[in-house]
Formats: structure tokens, C-alpha cells, sequence
């Protein structure tokens, strides 16, 4: 097996594991506060500082690498060290200034995030904000050391950093339920700082050694500045479009925040599962092969993990919209979260579905384009999307609800998506395309058979089974698996060539092991 399969697989395991603590989390958050005042508040303050740093966080983790590469190559490994320092110390003087002043503007941050809010929730959710609005710091820590261990090729470690995190998040959420409400976000911040302190012991194993050293003028970090500004405008409209969305829902029913936050998460994990974990890993071999001037391997790596992305999430789209109700009502109904929040998540769940595989292209398709020193037509394209999605937001909102907020973000995206397409074949020519279609074609194929049989599957054994817990959690299990069978033997009867790598990787593995 090659390296980047083992260390895509390794991600996925480590994804794997710190989503279902992630599921825990919002399942304990669910149960024990519904679809409420005190959770929309909550996942208010949570996203704030999330947006505030994950623009920045995520251009870091996109520039900090190759800049990195080039530094070493020039001045050698110790200027290398030198120099992420310099971004270290940069970033926790941003960071400490974003701090402060997310503390003064606090009221008004909250009512650009949910303009709707007013009374004891907006209240309740300026007190929740300027307690999470400190951890912008360790947030902006954690994103550098996340970079330095990719460097290093260890991308294990930072799969795992909420892993501690919300074992913390979901013991304070146990604990306010008993106690006081406000303990559970004083434990959402001390588990946001353990995200950066988790990945801090293997940095140093890995070389990394602190220099208090700032240096704004320097010539890498200059060039840095250069490289940032495309890649942060597209970042920002990014988180821009779930400000967007969230503003908007907090217009809607109570609890229409909280509806799509859960979709989302659902939707999250398959993103987070396999198309990060893919793109994660092929960006620096992306970013080799682009530099060698390698067309022939780079188009290759291109459609592999195009098809990758399509052949695996494709179905999980199409079987999130069948089973979307009982996978809701599985996962989340019980406590405060009754079946009013159940039908408004299942609904959300299905039109951000739509939008999955495209969700998930959008991802790779950007680390090509960052592969091929191409900042600016991500950017363009984020942009875009961004006003194309406001524009449906006010009109799909006034006729469908909550739904129309979902719906809105998945047309934009699937549109967006062809635009990038076009956007790759002017400037590298031909890139697999027909190979990418025929994936499609019998993916999609395959797929809709699959959802068919799925339901009728479900249908069947929850008739037998009856209601409960553990007879729903058969019924699911028992319908996703014949449905998974379905897909995998039509797939291979159509003769899907990534299914001949992916088999091809098991049987290696499995021989190794024996």
C-alpha cells in the first residue's frame, strides 16, 4: 500500500473517532437542550470564533506548508524552524487583538451572527460569546502546530484534537443541565485550548522548538501576505454563507438554528471522514507533482481522487435522503429534542444531501487549483457562490422555511462546482473528464438503485421489528447494509475502475496482516 493510502486510511480512522465523539456531543447537547433558547445561544457563541479564525486558520493551513518547503529549500531546515515561529508569534498577536476586540463589540457580533435574537436569548447568547471569543487564541495556536505536523507527515494527530475536546464539551454539557446552564460554556473553552496543548508534545517530538521571534518585514512572510489574500477572501465568503444561513434562520421558528446545525453535522462527518481526509493527504503530493511539471501523474492523481470522492459519496447522499427521518430520530430524538425537531433536522438533512458530492468536489478541486499556484480562481468562485446563494436564501426562504436555507447553499455549490470544471479544463486542458463522467454516470446509476432498495428494506424490517430503540437501530443497520451491498455489486458490474484500487489496497492490506 502507498504511503498516501496509509496515511489517508489512518486519517480516516482518526476521523472516524473523533466524529462519533463529535455525534456524542451533539447528541448529549440535543437530549439535554433540544431545539431551545439555550441551544441556539449555544451554538451561536460556538460559531463566532469559529468563523472569526477559521478564515484565517484554514489560509494558514493552505499557505504555511509550501511556504514552509521553499523556506528549507532556500535557507535549510533551521531558518524553516525560524520561520514558522515568526508565523507563530504573529498569529498569537492577531489573534490576542481579534480576542479584544470581539470582547468590546460582542452585542453587536451576536446580532450580525442571529439578527433575530432578542430578550433573554440575545442575553444569554452575548454572555455564552465572550467567554468563547477568548479561545480564538488557542484556535489560531492550533492551526499552526496542525500545519507544522502535516509538514512533518503526521496527520494522525491533529484527526484527533477533539478528541479531548469534547469529551470535555460533553461532560460540562452533563453538568449544566444539573447545575447552571453557564458550565457548559466554561467547558466548551477549556476544551477549545486542549485542541492546541493536544498537538503541542508531538510538534516538539517532531522537531518543533519554540523562538519568541516576530519579524513582519521579512521577505517570506511578505510573499506569505501575497499568497494569503486570495485564499483568505475565498475562506472568509465560505463562512460568510453560514453566517448568512444562520442569520436568516434565526428569523425562522425557534430552534431553526439548532435544526440546521445537526443536518450540518451529519452532513460534516462525510466530509470530514473521507474528502478531507483525501484532500489533506494529496495536497503536498499535488503540490510536488505540479512543481515537477508532471501533467501526466498530476492528471492521474486528479481523477483518482475525483472518482474517489464521487464513488463514495454519492451513495451516502442518496441514502441520507431516504433514510432521513429514522437516521435524525435514531441519532437525536430523546429529551428535549421531541419529534417537531426531528421532522425540521430530517428536512434540512435532505436538501443539504443534495449539495454533498459537490460539497465534497468543491474541496478537492480547490486543492488542485492551490496545487497549480492558482489562488485567485477559488477565490472568484467562492465569491461567487456566496451571492448566488443569498440571492436564493431570500427567495426559497419565504416558501420553504428552513428548508429553503439548505436548499439555496446546495444549488449554489452544485453550480459553482461546474463553473470550477470549466475553470480547470482552460487552464491545464484536458484533466479526465470523460473518465470523471463515466464515474458519475454509473455512480449516480447505482446509487438510485441502491436508494430503492434501501426503502423498501427499511420499510420491511422496521414492519417486522416494531418500534424502540435497539429494533430501530436493527432496522437501520440491516437496510444500510443490503443497501451498501447493492451499490458495491452494481458498481462493480459496471466496472467503476476506482473500485478495482480500492479492492486492490484491501487485499494488500489483508495479506500483510496475515
Amino acid at each position: 500500500m502507498s504511503k498516501v493510502a496509509k496515511a489517508t486510511i489512518g486519517l480516516m480512522m482518526a476521523t472516524i473517532i473523533a466524529k462519533v465523539l463529535g455525534f456524542g456531543r451533539e447528541l448529549v447537547l440535543a437530549s439535554s437542550y433540544g431545539a431551545s433558547m439555550y441551544s441556539d445561544a449555544y451554538l451561536t457563541a460556538m460559531n463566532i470564533p469559529l468563523v472569526i479564525f477559521t478564515i484565517i486558520g484554514n489560509t494558514l493551513g493552505t499557505v504555511l506548508i509550501p511556504m514552509y518547503f521553499e523556506v528549507n529549500s532556500d535557507l535549510g531546515e533551521k531558518k524553516a524552524l525560524k520561520f514558522t515561529n515568526n508565523v507563530f508569534n504573529i498569529v498569537i498577536a492577531i489573534c490576542i487583538v481579534l480576542a479584544i476586540l470581539g470582547f468590546i463589540f460582542t452585542e453587536q457580533l451576536v446580532k450580525v451572527f442571529a439578527m433575530g435574537f432578542e430578550g433573554q436569548t440575545l442575553k444569554i447568547a452575548i454572555d455564552f460569546t465572550r467567554i468563547t471569543i477568548i479561545g480564538i487564541v488557542f484556535t489560531g495556536l492550533s492551526y499552526v502546530m496542525t500545519a507544522y505536523l502535516h509538514i512533518k507527515n503526521n496527520f494522525t494527530v491533529p484527526g484527533l484534537i477533539s478528541v479531548p475536546k469534547n469529551i470535555i464539551i460533553i461532560a460540562s454539557i452533563i453538568l449544566s443541565v444539573k447545575y447552571n446552564p453557564y458550565i457548559m460554556i466554561w467547558g466548551t473553552l477549556i476544551g477549545i485550548s486542549t485542541e492546541f496543548l493536544f498537538q503541542l508534545p508531538f510538534a516538539i517530538k517532531g522537531g518543533y522548538k519554540y523562538q519568541p521571534y516576530i519579524n513582519i518585514r521579512d521577505k517570506y512572510i511578505k510573499k506569505m501576505s501575497w499568497l494569503i489574500g486570495p485564499v483568505l477572501i475565498g475562506v472568509a465568503v465560505n463562512q460568510i454563507n453560514t453566517m448568512v444561513d444562520r442569520t436568516l434562520a434565526s428569523t425562522l421558528v425557534e430552534g431553526s438554528i439548532s435544526a440546521l446545525n445537526y443536518a450540518n453535522k451529519l452532513n460534516g462527518f462525510v466530509m470530514a471522514m473521507f474528502i478531507t481526509s483525501i484532500s489533506v493527504v494529496i495536497y503536498p503530493m499535488l503540490s510536488k507533482l505540479s512543481s515537477e511539471d508532471n501533467k501526466e501523474k498530476f492528471t492521474s492523481s486528479v481523477v483518482q481522487s475525483i472518482n474517489s470522492v464521487i464513488l463514495l459519496v454519492v451513495p451516502i447522499s442518496i441514502g441520507a435522503i431516504v433514510l432521513s427521518t429514522p437516521i435524525v430520530k435514531f441519532l437525536f430524538q430523546r429529551g428535549e429534542f421531541d419529534a417537531r425537531a426531528t421532522s425540521m433536522t430530517a428536512i434540512a438533512l435532505i436538501m443539504y444531501s443534495i449539495g454533498m458530492v459537490a460539497f465534497g468536489l468543491r474541496d478537492i478541486l480547490g486543492k488542485v487549483f492551490y496545487a497549480l499556484k492558482d489562488t485567485k480562481t477559488p477565490m472568484v468562485n467562492s465569491a461567487m457562490a456566496i451571492i448566488m446563494n443569498i440571492v436564493l436564501n431570500i427567495i426559497l426562504v419565504k416558501y420553504l422555511q428552513l428548508a429553503g436555507l439548505a436548499l439555496a447553499t446546495s444549488i449554489s455549490v452544485i453550480v459553482c462546482i461546474f463553473l470550477l470544471f470549466g475553470s480547470l479544463k482552460k487552464k491545464i486542458g484536458y484533466f479526465g473528464e470523460d473518465k470523471i463522467i463515466k464515474t458519475t454516470i454509473k455512480s449516480i446509476l447505482s446509487a438510485v438503485v441502491m436508494g430503492i432498495v434501501t426503502y423498501f428494506a427499511y420499510n420491511m424490517v422496521s414492519n417486522l421489528l416494531g418500534v424502540g430503540f435497539i429494533k430501530e437501530a436493527v432496522s437501520l443497520v440491516v437496510s444500510v447494509g443490503i443497501g451498501a451491498i447493492t451499490y458495491a455489486i452494481l458498481v462493480t458490474i459496471l466496472k467503476v475502475d476506482e473500485v478495482n484500487i480500492i479492492t486492490s489496497m484491501m487485499k494488500k492490506k489483508l495479506n500483510k496482516t496475515a
